[in-house]
């Protein structure tokens, strides 16, 4: 999956950068915070470290997040402790319930391992489970050792600023939807702002990407989530996520999530219908129903991926003939503020809306360089 340009050379992330970590955790009791995109080329990166001489009693536990360890969970549902299959090491779920370790968990542990792959959207909950594995370790006396991937929407800094009156899951910083960022640069921050909890901070080294800058195209080499089925749906995900708080389908059960919306009460030559499909969509909206809408497969805008873009959301809403049911209450949880689906309502124009962000974008903007990793777009 993953190309670069003739004149550029190949990006590495930092777990494919043994060299600058292997010394880190030799002889050391460690835990990881892994799924199926901890990747060294084409290997998971517990099989390779244990290739390379890490003895299998020094990895103690794997944390897995939301789609589990090998990846092969649907959004939203509960992944179960156990073991994984191939190496017999235990593994214990971050997600559901369960979203932080506990000390009893973390006996023992002197590293803490994290690599996942983030695609530089605040709702994607990678960001979450990376918060609360910091507090964890920061409590508990663990280092933590984070290597580092790049951001395929590093390129722009866009959306509203979380309000921290709409803190959740999806949303536990006070930064925009799209923050420019990779997910080591947003540790590093973290610590820096002291969201932590009680201020607390973390003992954390990155590993940082070779080659990477913000603004480099990149195709990952493994999907980051059932959903996330390709690079295109990965570019449009911060903009079209925003139909996962409103009544309309976004394309869950079907071939296109994140590249489509529609609902059976809209109009259109364009139609799909959603089903369940093992290990990727439970109970999609409208299953076994017809929806109409738009087909966004095609869509690559003239100035390349350099903002959010809410036109979908508005020509659904001014499509959708029952107003007052277009919102669900996710919608405010997703923008992290209630500010947004109040402007939609009023007949704000795109170009309004993103004129309402700016001043809080600015002030990100300047607290952002002082956490960059990587140089900006070249």
């Amino acid at each position: 999956m993953a190309a670069c340009s003739p004149d550029q050379a190949p990006v590495k992330s930092g777990a494919d950068r043994m060299d600058q970590y292997l010394q880190l955790i030799e002889g050391k009791k460690i835990a990881l915070v892994a799924n199926h995109t901890s990747v060294v080329g084409q290997r998971h990166l517990v099989d390779t470290l244990l290739e390379r001489g890490i003895e299998k009693d020094q990895i103690l536990k794997v944390f897995a997040p939301e789609h589990g360890f090998r990846g092969d969970h649907a959004a939203g549902v509960q992944v179960e402790d156990g073991a994984d299959p191939q190496t017999g090491i235990p593994v214990a779920s971050l997600y559901g319930s369960h979203k932080k370790p506990v000390p009893g968990e973390l006996e023992g542990i002197e590293v803490m391992l994290f690599d996942l792959q983030d695609v530089g959207a605040r709702f994607y909950t990678y960001i979450s489970t990376l918060h609360y594995v910091m507090e964890a370790c920061a409590e508990n006396d663990i280092s933590l050792l984070l290597l580092d991937r790049p951001n395929p929407n590093g390129g722009y800094v866009d959306g509203p600023v979380l309000d921290t009156a709409f803190r959740s899951f999806v949303g536990m910083h006070p930064i925009p939807v799209v923050y420019g960022l990779t997910i080591g640069e947003l540790a590093v921050m973290i610590n820096g702002e002291g969201w932590l909890s009680g201020g607390i901070r973390c003992d954390l080294t990155v590993i940082p990407c070779k080659g990477y800058y913000h603004g480099r195209s990149y195709s990952m080499p493994v999907s980051p989530s059932p959903n996330l089925a390709n690079d295109h749906a990965v570019l449009m995900y911060p903009s079209t996520c925003f139909f996962e708080g409103t009544v309309l389908s976004e394309g869950r059960g079907t071939p296109m999530p994140f590249e489509t919306y529609g609902h059976p009460e809209l109009t259109g030559d364009f139609s799909f219908t959603p089903v369940a499909i093992p290990g990727v969509a439970r109970n999609p909206k409208f299953e076994g129903r017809t929806c109409y809408g738009a087909d966004l497969r095609g869509f690559n805008p003239e100035a390349g991926w350099t903002r959010l873009h809410l036109q979908f959301v508005l020509d659904a809403y001014k499509a959708f003939p029952r107003k007052d049911e277009f919102f669900t209450r996710y919608f405010s949880t997703l923008a992290g503020t209630d500010q947004l689906r109040k402007q939609i309502e009023s007949g704000w124009d795109e170009e309004k809306i993103r004129a309402s962000w700016q001043e809080e974008l600015e002030q990100y903007r300047m607290k952002r360089s002082k956490y960059l990793i990587y140089e900006e777009d070249k």
